[in-house]
C-alpha cells in the first residue's frame, strides 16, 4: 500500500505542479467537518420591504437557531437576540415563518409557535393565544388590519377527540383585540393565501388526502367584502373531478390585478395567467418553473413591475434565472452565475433570491436593473476553488430491461496535493436525495466536497420520481418506491464501475429520510453496495404509514399503495423484514426527537443487524428532530461516517477523529 502523506495538524498548499500518489480515501484535506458549522449558515426566506432587506440565518454554532436579519443601508442587524428562533413547525417542515410590511415585522417563534408583532422597542407582542396551534404563510391584510395565515390546530387530536389535526385559513387581528377567526376550512391542507392589489379578492391553494401538493391541488379565489368576509368562492385551477390531476404552485397577483400561477397540466410546471374566467399560457417550455412544495412560502417568480416577471426554471437538473416580458410572453436568460436559484421575492423593480453555484456557496442575491450583487453568504471558503470537485451531469440506462433512464451528477476525487494510484479506482458514495419527491441540484455542497477532497468519488442521483424532468418522470415512482429508485442508484454505481471510475469493492450508499429508505432497500434487495449510511431513514414502511404526521400521512398511497389494503406490499418492501438478505455493514444516525421518522425505526434495524452479526453502528442525537441543526452533531455525524468507512473499507483515516463503536467488526 502506498504510504499516506502526513502534514501534521494542517494541510499545506501544493507549491509544485506534481501531485503525490496516496491511497484513495486517505488524502489530507483542507475541508474539515468543523467548516460545516463554524463558517456555514443556512439562508432562507429573503424579503424586501422598500429598500430594507430581511432574511433568516439558521446557525449551527447557535444550536440551529434561526435568526431574523435586517439590512438597512448595508448595515446588518439581528432583530432578536439568542435564544429566540424564528421557525414554523406547521406540516413539521414549516416555512413562511415571518412577514414584513411598511416596517412592521410579524414572526412565529419556534418555542411556542405563537404569532408575535416585533415592536420597535424589540419587545414581542403576542397576537395569537397559547394552545396547541401552529401557524405559517403569514400575509398582512392592511385593509382589514389583520394577518391572514394558515393555522394547524392540534387541540382535538391532543385531547383524543380526532385522529389528526385540522387546518384552516384564519384571520389574526393586528391589535389582538379580537379572537382569531376562521376564513376558510373543510379541506385537509391550505397554503398560499394572497390578497389582490385592490383588497377585494383572496386566493389560496388547498388539497386533500391522499394527494400531496405536487399531485393534485386546487386554486380558489373569493371576494372580500368591506368587513373581510368571503363570498363567491370560485375554483380556477386543479379540478378534483377532472380525469387528469393537476399540481398548482404559487398563485400570485400581478400589480395589475391578474392572478398568475404555475401548473403542470401539460406535463411541465409552466406559468399561466387567469383572465376573463380562463387560464392562458404565459410561458410554455420543456422546463419546470416550480419545485415540490415541501415547505410554505416557496417562490419561483415575482413581479418586478406590471410588465416584467423575474423567474427561475430548471432543465436537466440546472436552474436558470430569466426575465419574462408579459406583453410579448418572452423569456430572456438573465445570468449564468447561478445554477441553483430559489425563493424569489420582488418589489418595486428589485428582487432578492437565494443563489448558489457548483463552486459558490449559497448567497442572498440582490437584483436591480439587471445587476446582481451578493448581500449575504452561507459560507466563506478559506481554500482555493481548485480544491472543489465540479459536478458532471450523466444519464444512464436502468430498470430490469435497461429501457428506463435515470439522471445524476458525478463528482470526481479532487485534491491539489494528491492523486490516486494509477492501478486503483476510488471508493464511491452514491447519494439518494430525500422526499422522495424532490431533486438534487448542482450548487456547492460542503458535505460532498468533504468526501471528494479526501479521494472519494460521489454520485448524486436524480432517480425516477425526481422533479425537474416533467410530471411523467416524476410519476415513474408511483407504486414503485423501493423498486425504481433502488434500480437507479444501483445502476448508477454499476455504470461508474464499468467506466473505470469507481472501485467495485468500495461502493457505499448514503441517504437521509426517504433517501435513507432507498439506502436500506438497496442493501436489503440488491448486492451492489458494500456499505450503507442511513440518516433518520425508514426501515419499516408499515410503521411510517401508521406513525407519521398528517402532511405525509397518505403520501405512501401513491408511492406504495393504500394502507392497510396493500399491507402485503408494505411488508415485502420493508427492509426490516428482509434482514436475512442484508449482508454488508451499515451506520445509522438518528434524532431522538424526530416526529417524521421515529427513532424506533433505526433502533429496530440496528438490533436486527447486530443479531445477525453484521458490522453496525448507531449514533443517536438527543434534542434533534428530522434533520440535524446543532453544530456539534452535524460535525460528529460526518466524522463518524468517515471513521466508519475507514474501518469497513480498510484504509487509514484521520487519527484525530473520535472513534465510533462498531459492533461485530
Amino acid at each position: 500500500m502506498t504510504p499516506i502523506i502526513s502534514y501534521g495538524s494542517s494541510v499545506m498548499a501544493n507549491t509544485s505542479n506534481t501531485k503525490q500518489t496516496a491511497p484513495y480515501g486517505s488524502w489530507p484535506s483542507v475541508i474539515s467537518a468543523e467548516l460545516l458549522t463554524s463558517q456555514n449558515l443556512r439562508l432562507a426566506e429573503p424579503r424586501l420591504d422598500g429598500d430594507t432587506l430581511y432574511w433568516l440565518e439558521s446557525r449551527p454554532q447557535e444550536q440551529g437557531r434561526s435568526a431574523l436579519v435586517r439590512q438597512v443601508n448595508g448595515q446588518k442587524t439581528d432583530l432578536l437576540p439568542p435564544p429566540y428562533s424564528i421557525r414554523s413547525k406547521a406540516h413539521e417542515y414549516g416555512g413562511a415563518s415571518y412577514c414584513v410590511d411598511q416596517g412592521e415585522v410579524y414572526v412565529i417563534l419556534q418555542d411556542d409557535q405563537r404569532v408575535y408583532q416585533l415592536q420597535e422597542s424589540g419587545d414581542l407582542k403576542p397576537l395569537t393565544p397559547e394552545g396547541d396551534f401552529r401557524y405559517a404563510d403569514l400575509r398582512i391584510d392592511r385593509q382589514h388590519q389583520r394577518l391572514i395565515c394558515v393555522r394547524e390546530d392540534h387541540t382535538l387530536k391532543k385531547q383524543g377527540q380526532a385522529e389528526e389535526e385540522t387546518n384552516a385559513l384564519v384571520a389574526v387581528p393586528l391589535d389582538a383585540s379580537q379572537a382569531v377567526s376562521v376564513l376558510v376550512e373543510g379541506d385537509d391542507f391550505y397554503s398560499n393565501p394572497q390578497i389582490s392589489p385592490n383588497h377585494q379578492q383572496l386566493s389560496w391553494l388547498c388539497w386533500n388526502h391522499p394527494s400531496m401538493p405536487w399531485d393534485n391541488t386546487q386554486c380558489y379565489i373569493a371576494d372580500l367584502d368591506q368587513h373581510g368576509k368571503l363570498s363567491n368562492k370560485t375554483l380556477i385551477a386543479g379540478d378534483p373531478a377532472a380525469a387528469n390531476q393537476e399540481s398548482v404552485f404559487q398563485p400570485q397577483w400581478s400589480p395589475d390585478g391578474d392572478l398568475y400561477l404555475v401548473s403542470d397540466r401539460n406535463n411541465w410546471w409552466n406559468l399561466y395567467r387567469y383572465r376573463n374566467g380562463e387560464l392562458e399560457t404565459v410561458i410554455e417550455k420543456d422546463a419546470e418553473f416550480a419545485t415540490p412544495q415541501w415547505v410554505f412560502g416557496m417562490s419561483t417568480f415575482g413581479f418586478l413591475n406590471s410588465q416584467q416577471v423575474l423567474a427561475t426554471y430548471t432543465q436537466q437538473g440546472r436552474w436558470y434565472l430569466g426575465l419574462i416580458d408579459l406583453q410579448n410572453s418572452t423569456l430572456t436568460q438573465v445570468s449564468k452565475n447561478y445554477s441553483d436559484i430559489s425563493t424569489i421575492n420582488c418589489a418595486a423593480n428589485q428582487a432578492l433570491f437565494i443563489g448558489g453555484a457548483p463552486d459558490q456557496p449559497a448567497q442572498i442575491v440582490h437584483y436591480q436593473q439587471g445587476e446582481l450583487s451578493a448581500v449575504a453568504e452561507s459560507a466563506q471558503l478559506d481554500f482555493g476553488r481548485e480544491e472543489i470537485s465540479l459536478p458532471q451531469p450523466i444519464s444512464f440506462a436502468s430498470g430490469p430491461d435497461g429501457q428506463a433512464q435515470a439522471h445524476a451528477f458525478y463528482y470526481p476525487p479532487t485534491n491539489t496535493l494528491c492523486q490516486g494510484p494509477a492501478d486503483e479506482q476510488p471508493p464511491l458514495i452514491v447519494l439518494g436525495h430525500g422526499g422522495p419527491t424532490g431533486a438534487t441540484e448542482t450548487s456547492f455542497n460542503l458535505k460532498i466536497q468533504y468526501w471528494t477532497n479526501r479521494g472519494f468519488a460521489v454520485l448524486d442521483v436524480n432517480y425516477r420520481g425526481s422533479t425537474g424532468y416533467g410530471r411523467e418522470y416524476r410519476e415513474q415512482l408511483k407504486n414503485q418506491w423501493g423498486i425504481a429508485d433502488v434500480e437507479d442508484v444501483c445502476a448508477g454505481a454499476e455504470y461508474l464501475v464499468k467506466q473505470g471510475l469507481a472501485n467495485p469493492e468500495q461502493l457505499a450508499i448514503k441517504g437521509s429520510s426517504a433517501g435513507g429508505y432507498t439506502v436500506l432497500a438497496a442493501l436489503a434487495f440488491g448486492n451492489t453496495f458494500k456499505a450503507g449510511t442511513s440518516l433518520y431513514g425508514i426501515g419499516d414502511l408499515e410503521t411510517l404509514a401508521r406513525d407519521t404526521h398528517k402532511f405525509e400521512a397518505r403520501y405512501l398511497d401513491s408511492l406504495v399503495g393504500p394502507y392497510p389494503q396493500d399491507q402485503a406490499t408494505y411488508q415485502s418492501r420493508s427492509p426490516i423484514n428482509h434482514i436475512d438478505q442484508l449482508n454488508c455493514p451499515a451506520i445509522f444516525f438518528q434524532g431522538l426527537d424526530d416526529k417524521v421518522v421515529p427513532p424506533n425505526q433505526a433502533e429496530a434495524m440496528v438490533a436486527a443487524l447486530d443479531n445477525k452479526g453484521i458490522p453496525v453502528a448507531y449514533v443517536p442525537f438527543a434534542g434533534e428532530g428530522h434533520g440535524f441543526r446543532q453544530g456539534p452533531n452535524i460535525q460528529r455525524a460526518l466524522e463518524a461516517e468517515y471513521y466508519f468507512y475507514s474501518q469497513v473499507f480498510g484504509f487509514e483515516g484521520d487519527s484525530a477523529i473520535e472513534p465510533v463503536e462498531i459492533k461485530n467488526i
